[in-house]
This record gives structure tokens, C-alpha cells and sequence, in this order.
């Protein structure tokens, strides 16, 4: 199977600009914050997840690309290589999740990753896909759709129900937030199908009336193609955790995954968890991988 990462560096003066000046205001410093925790995601599939074929990297521009990245072994795919150029450029990571599957060379198994997602004990391929070919997919049933993100998730389970010859339901499938192994082939089929109705969705930033990753995954579960069974994952928001009790996780974590979420924090706040989030990566997943340089 392979993985694929999107990732975006906000402090990138050169997409600073393409942002402003395609939307006309500055960059919300905590959507697009890098706590510099890449390398950490790529030592963490490297020791955690060694069945993994090729790991690509979706940016929008070259540089974004990290020095340290090792291109003989990290396959950088920047957005215009996938996504139409009528929806470049584009600065929503839902937009940008309805083309990855038209990754050159992609193999039918692959892992979709957030850069805020890390796996962080030994992980198996059962893990991701069952022996007969499946994905794994734990999900929950919700009725209120009640801010952006369950709006859209909603959305994306109406429409694979539709394409999937499902009846219309009152209540909606809410995915696991953590990474999402997907299928190659229902991702094609799926866009082949419902084209027109994903590229109507596409804004250039986040809105209620985008679709997103969870399009492909309900789609594949209700063709049959999926496994109702969770992965092992732990959810830390900064709005919760200190950055001591974050490192404690990190030094001794008690999940294959864990996902770090970001909040609105002071300036002073941000250094504390960054340093916090290194110690504790640092302590298990301290040596370089093969994809960053010597």
C-alpha cells in the first residue's frame, strides 16, 4: 500500500502571497500553522508502518517542499499536477482530497494522512485493509448537522448514498478522524460517476457545501467495499491537553495513531506546546529516515 500526505508550510512567504492575493486577506496563522512535526509523521510511518510502498507528498508549490527532503525516496506531487488548473490556486484541503486518487503511479491501497496525524506504535496492514481487499473505516451515525465540518460530512454521505444506490436516510456516517485508507478504484469510479456534482462543491476556501475525504470512504462502504472496525487512535486537542500532558502521551503513547489538534492559542502558548510536541517526538521516534537527508 502507499500513503499519501498533504501538507502545507504557512510561514512560506511565496504562498503567503499566492494566498493573499487570490483571496484578498492575510493568512489565519492557525489554519495553516506547521509545528514542524513532518519528519516526525515520515519517522513515525518508517518505523510504524515498514509494509508501506511509496509515501507522496501533495504541495502547492515547490517551495514548500522542506530542505531536509530526501526526493529519492519522498514523491513530492505539487496541486497542479492533480487538480485542474480552474480551481488553482486552491487553499481548501476538501478541494484538494477529491483529486488525490489521480496520483500518478498510486497503487489501489493507499493511506490518506493529515500532517497532523502521526502513527506512533507498530501498525499492521489489517490495521488499514482486510485480507480480502477491504478498507477499515470505524464511523458513527449523527442526525444534526450542526457547524462546517458535520455539514459537509453530511453532504459527502448524501451523495455516496445517491451513486451508490442507497436510499436517503435521516441520519448521516461520521467517519474516524484519523488517517483514512481508501481504495483507488472506487475513487475513480465515484468521480467518473458523480463528476459534475464534486466539481460544483469545489471553493477555493473551506465552505458549508464542500464535500470532502469521506465522500470516498462512504462510498466504498456502502458498495460493500468496507469494514465497519476502528483504528487504534488518540485525539488531543490544545484546547485540552497542556503541553506537558501532550509530551507524556508522546513519550509513552497507548495508540497505533494519534491526530494533534490545533486551536486559537497565544504566541507564547505556541512555543510551549512546540517545544512539548518535539520532546516527546524526539524521545520515540528520534532517528532520521530515509526520507529526509544526510
Amino acid at each position: 500500500m502507499d500513503v499519501v500526505i498533504t501538507y502545507v508550510n504557512g510561514l512560506d512567504p511565496l504562498w503567503q502571497k499566492d494566498y493573499e492575493n487570490a483571496v484578498g486577506k492575510k493568512v489565519l496563522a492557525k489554519r495553516f500553522r506547521d509545528w514542524g512535526t513532518l519528519k516526525y509523521l515520515l519517522r513515525g510511518i518508517e518505523v510504524n508502518m515498514p509494509f508501506v510502498r511509496n509515501v507522496y507528498l501533495v504541495v502547492a508549490r515547490e517551495s514548500q517542499v522542506p530542505e531536509w527532503v530526501d526526493r529519492g525516496n519522498l514523491h513530492v506531487v505539487l496541486h497542479e499536477d492533480i487538480i485542474p488548473a480552474e480551481f488553482l490556486p486552491v487553499f481548501n484541503s476538501t478541494a484538494i482530497e477529491m483529486f488525490l486518487h489521480r496520483i500518478p503511479g498510486l497503487d489501489e491501497q493507499f493511506v490518506y494522512f493529515n500532517d497532523d496525524m502521526f502513527p506512533v506504535m507498530p501498525c499492521s496492514p489489517s490495521d488499514f485493509y482486510t485480507q480480502g481487499g477491504r478498507l477499515t473505516m470505524g464511523f458513527s451515525s449523527h442526525l444534526f448537522a450542526r457547524n462546517m465540518y458535520r455539514m459537509q460530512v453530511k453532504g459527502s454521505d448524501r451523495l455516496a448514498r445517491k451513486y451508490a444506490g442507497r436510499k436517503r436516510c435521516a441520519f448521516f456516517i461520521r467517519p474516524q478522524h484519523i488517517c483514512s485508507p481508501m481504495l483507488k478504484s472506487d475513487c475513480e469510479e465515484l468521480s467518473r460517476l458523480a463528476g459534475a456534482d464534486i466539481e460544483a462543491s469545489i471553493t477555493r476556501l473551506r465552505d458549508p457545501r464542500n464535500l470532502n475525504q469521506y465522500l470516498f470512504l462512504d462510498y466504498s462502504l456502502f458498495r460493500g467495499h468496507a469494514e465497519n472496525r476502528r483504528i487504534s487512535k488518540k485525539h488531543i486537542s490544545m484546547a485540552v491537553y497542556t503541553p506537558s500532558r501532550i509530551a507524556e502521551f508522546l513519550c509513552h503513547p497507548t495508540s497505533r495513531m494519534v491526530c494533534i489538534n490545533d486551536v486559537n492559542i497565544s504566541p507564547d502558548m505556541v512555543q510551549a506546546y512546540r517545544d512539548a510536541i518535539k520532546t516527546g517526538f524526539e524521545t520515540i521516534l528520534g532517528a532520521r529516515s530515509r526520507f529526509e537527508l544526510n
